[in-house]
């Protein structure tokens, strides 16, 4: 891209003294030195690009966001040092400015936003495009996190009115079915076992319907965790033993490799106990008899103990994985699609958080993380100077 002065200075050439023209060459050159400058010391990504879609010029921020390096940028076409953009879609209109966001996996995973403006002149053609690229990954993180709260807070709203709409309700026709069954006793004993059975059979269903308005409750508006000094390892122990009827009836295996002492831990023991069940139970209901296998592992650091369960069941697909923390999705046909929100929740109430890692086919992997209550003071690795 040709400089409008460098341009006046070429056509007037033959009329200049020699040293006049040394020194307005010095001149540029010092400009174009400290444009240079202030370029490589914006942490925006900054790249000049001529009309053929070749990059003249990219600066550090740019270099690191697309994981290349001003010698081997330079020269290139766009679409190759960023590859998937297509230029000529872009550029298709000359004069327009285009304002993107891109996802990049290499050098690593980001969320960029670009901003690709014409260089042109008053009446002349263009020069160029100029395109300054921003790192807006943890922004758009934030924005996730807003949403997420908006979400709990409608639901929080939607708690309150199922709660009136429906717990009532259910409280009314518990009352009346008692009543009821106390009648049938004085009916002849075929007419009891017939009624009965009907009574029974509603009884259950408002016994289960209760439960599903509570564990909703529970999600939404969870109760704050009364914290104690507790073993984990204690707290697995008697989940496994509440659970341990349906595990050896679907004879599944259950592989322990515990660390060997665990540092003591606040927390709500109830809450964590139903946090372990709810995962176990997930565990076993993946796998299919007799080859089940659930995998436990816990692991102690200087800041946090993290317990993984692991199974070697049906896996989930990738469309399911980025919904299992929604409120009603499920795979099952009798669950409530609560389980995994009531965990997370419990988790970080303790000041912790929950990961999952799964593969169709191959199992799926679910990792607690708890702070301890005694952690001590980490180094941190020096941070290289940012270059200027």
């Amino acid at each position: 891209m040709k400089s409008a002065v460098l341009e006046k200075i070429l056509s007037r050439l033959d009329q200049i003294e020699p040293g006049e023209v040394q020194a307005l060459l010095a001149r540029l050159v010092r400009e174009k030195g400290f444009l240079q400058r202030v370029f490589e010391s914006l942490q925006e990504g900054l790249l000049l690009i001529d009309n053929n879609g070749l990059i003249s010029f990219i600066n550090k921020a740019g270099c690191r966001f697309f994981g290349t390096s001003a010698e081997q940028a330079q020269g290139e076409k766009l679409s190759q040092v960023v590859r998937g953009l297509d230029w000529e879609h872009l550029a298709a209109s000359r004069r327009a400015t285009v304002s993107r966001d891109l996802e990049v996996f290499y050098p690593e995973n980001r969320y960029l936003n670009f901003y690709l403006s014409p260089i042109a002149e008053e009446d002349e053609e263009d020069l160029g495009h100029v395109m300054l690229v921003r790192d807006v990954t943890s922004s758009r993180a934030e924005t996730e996190a807003e949403i997420e709260s908006e979400k709990l807070n409608a639901l929080t709203l939607l708690a309150a009115g199922v709660a009136h709409e429906i717990g009532n309700p259910l409280n009314s026709l518990s009352l009346h079915l008692q009543l009821l069954q106390r009648k049938v006793r004085n009916l002849p004993e075929p007419e009891q076992i017939s009624l009965g059975d009907h009574i029974k059979t509603a009884t259950a269903e408002i016994s289960r319907l209760d439960a599903i308005l509570k564990q909703f409750l529970q999600a939404i508006r969870p109760t704050a965790p009364e914290k104690q000094p507790s073993d984990l390892h204690s707290i697995l122990e008697e989940s496994l033993l509440l659970l341990k009827p349906e595990l050896e009836a679907r004879e599944i295996q259950i592989s322990l490799k515990l660390a060997e002492k665990l540092p003591t831990l606040e927390l709500d023991q109830g809450q964590l106990q139903q946090a372990l069940y709810n995962l176990l139970r997930n565990a076993y209901q993946a796998v299919s008899p007799p080859k089940g296998k659930i995998t436990i592992k816990s692991r102690v650091t200087d800041y946090e103990v993290t317990l993984s369960i692991k199974d070697n069941g049906s896996g989930i697909s990738p469309e399911v994985m980025g919904a299992v923390f929604e409120p009603f999705h499920t795979t099952k046909s009798s669950g409530t699609g609560l389980g995994l929100l009531i965990v997370r929740r419990i988790l970080r109430e303790h000041g912790g958080e929950l990961e999952m890692e799964s593969e169709e086919g191959t199992g799926t992997t679910v990792t607690l993380y708890l702070p301890r209550s005694d952690k001590q003071v980490r180094m941190l690795e020096d941070r290289a100077p940012i270059e200027i």
